[in-house]
């Protein structure tokens, strides 16, 4: 794993390329040696119902979550939330300049006793 699951705004498609900004949030975790290349997956998901703060339309959010097989240290999962979070914020600099957008990260834990894996991904990948 990472799992990293993106849930947005609908107005927001008007100013971010979601299929790029998917592309970098899998480029930045394959650089990040806490997440083996094999576990990655990430999707997005455009919420079109939603009201946010004083109620006006304009106002816009991304809501990323990212699901990490338990086992890693806390000093581990500080730097790789720091690094996504860094990767996050830089990309989309020109969207935060130009609107009106809130934008969370959270990094969570799954239990492997409690997560099962199969799968055949490894055996198509290019570098194995």
């Amino acid at each position: 794993m990472p799992h990293i699951i993106i849930e947005y705004s609908a107005n927001l498609e008007a100013t971010l390329d979601m299929a790029a900004f998917c592309e970098h949030l899998r480029k930045t975790a394959a650089g990040i040696d806490a997440f083996p290349t094999p576990g990655i997956r990430v999707r997005a998901f455009k919420a079109d119902y939603y009201a946010i703060a004083d109620g006006n339309p304009d106002h816009a959010f991304l809501d990323i979550s990212l699901r990490l097989r338990g086992g890693r240290s806390d000093e581990v999962k500080k730097a790789s939330t720091e690094e996504m979070f860094a990767a996050i914020t830089s990309y989309l600099a020109p969207t935060l300049e130009s609107r009106s957008l809130a934008v969370s990260f959270e990094m969570r834990d799954i239990d492997p006793e409690l997560s099962p894996k199969t799968g055949t991904i490894r055996k198509y990948l290019k570098d194995s």
